[in-house]
């Protein structure tokens, strides 16, 4: 995460990215940069930041966190029932 000086504001974390959109916060852009994906967002009154620390704190970044927890659940469980169907 960055804050830059043309009051842009960019994250490669999806969770906090959707965050900001909820709050209100215009994405202008977003893309891959090297092996990361980039959101960009408008932020004239420097506000995407005390923003980021509020999404750390709250009940939104506990759901992002149990539903990544539940996709490695899910991952290795496919893992796994696919090499006990091998025929």
């Amino acid at each position: 995460m960055s804050a830059d000086t043309k009051n842009r504001y960019t994250t490669s974390d999806i969770a906090l990215a959707a965050y900001l959109k909820l709050k209100g916060m215009r994405l202008v852009d977003c893309g891959k940069d090297g092996q990361k994906f980039s959101f960009i967002f408008e932020d004239p009154d420097d506000t995407c930041e005390s923003l980021a620390l509020e999404f750390a704190n709250s009940d939104c970044r506990r759901y992002d966190d149990e539903m990544r927890s539940l996709k490695k659940v899910d991952r290795k469980s496919t893992r796994l029932n696919s090499s006990h169907n091998v025929n």
